[in-house]
């Protein structure tokens, strides 16, 4: 267990470029369009959700902590800041430095190396997590089920397997389903062909391409270290997706609140399965998170097929924390406040910097 007290830094990345400014003749020009006054019409102001780190600061205030944030963005300088913070323990929430997302797990090694605890997954759990072939990999040998796949690199191809189409072709390491929209699931050469060029035009990154496993979209949320907890699973209903468009989790479901695709998909806990068929599910994500060396908690994304076969389809760790989103559900789903949560994340992350 943590003390009563620690200085907790909320860890986040910034990266994003600021706004371009507008010339003031602009400016006029626009308000005169407007009208009267150059006022435009009123519109009702919309409730900004609140980020991630702003439920976790409160959560950690209610435990008793002192957190306070920390950014980073991309910036020398705001790396020593993080040196120099006087943190206790940072609650990390990083995803990328200066807008790469492949550099998370250096954030998790520069605090290594200050000798400054952290929350979440280390370097080499970030780096598997991200790093989809080499995990697939990994999972395969350690008998955890993963679509058959290869990686194509312009020209160059790896782990190559006799597979059939349908496929699914994605960024080999982007997360968040970037590189994933109705397009992604192909159906013959041609289309497959185009799809790889596409991913290596716009991310310039190996295209993974795997089986296409027609199913159910579950996750399970793991919460522990050296005996793991899943909590209870959760759904992606993707059924109500209109007819001849893929069942598949891309930016459009997951994100775009805009979107029809996100209209009509929800996440929620699963009520309709049988023990034996939870067990199941609850072992392979079990083993994955155990596999990729992940550490504090992690989610594990799979599909149930209609032959009750389980694959894992990726595994991330240090995933969305937010109240609303499938971790927070899970734990709710458990028994567990928002803020519990929360504390045993930190309480974790503390045990391990003690020892």
């Amino acid at each position: 267990m943590s003390p009563a007290k620690l200085k907790v830094a909320v860890l986040y990345d910034l990266w994003e470029e600021e706004p371009v400014a507008v010339p003031h003749e602009e400016v006029e020009e626009k308000a005169a369009k407007n009208g009267k006054n150059g006022k435009a019409p009123k519109k009702k102001a919309k409730k900004k959700p609140k980020e991630d780190r702003d439920e976790i600061f409160e959560a950690l205030e209610k435990l008793g902590h002192e957190p306070f944030y920390q950014v980073l963005d991309g910036t020398k300088g705001s790396l020593t800041s993080l040196g120099r913070c006087g943190a206790d323990l940072v609650f990390n929430l990083t995803e990328s430095y200066g807008g790469d997302d492949t550099k998370d797990m250096n954030i998790a090694a520069y605090m290594d190396l200050i000798g400054i605890p952290y929350t979440g997954t280390g370097p080499r759990g970030l780096f598997l997590g991200q790093e989809k072939s080499v995990a697939k990999k990994l999972f395969q040998f350690h008998g955890v089920r993963t679509p058959i796949f290869a990686t194509s690199y312009k020209g160059m191809l790896d782990h190559s397997h006799d597979i059939g189409f349908p496929l699914i072709v994605k960024p080999i390491a982007e997360d968040g389903s970037i590189g994933i929209d109705g397009n992604s699931v192909v159906e013959s050469v041609k289309e497959l062909m185009e799809r790889i060029h596409y991913i290596h035009e716009e991310f310039d990154s190996p295209a993974l391409i795997e089986e296409y496993i027609d199913g159910r979209e579950i996750y399970a949320g793991v919460l522990g270290n050296t005996t793991p907890e899943v909590l209870p699973l959760i759904e992606l209903d993707l059924s109500k997706l209109p007819a001849g468009t893929p069942r598949v989790a891309c930016q459009d479901v997951k994100f775009d609140r805009e979107t029809e695709a996100y209209k009509l998909t929800k996440s929620t806990p699963v009520e309709d399965l049988d023990e034996e068929t939870v067990e199941k599910l609850s072992e392979t994500a079990r083993q994955a998170f155990l596999a990729l060396k992940f550490r504090d908690y992690a989610r594990v994304d799979m599909r149930l097929n209609n032959k009750n076969e389980v694959y894992v389809i990726e595994a991330n760790p240090n995933p969305w924390l937010a109240s609303s989103q499938e971790f927070a559900m899970a734990a709710k789903k458990s028994g567990r406040t928002y803020t519990q949560l929360i504390g045993e994340i930190v309480d974790m992350a503390w045990a391990r910097a003690q020892r």
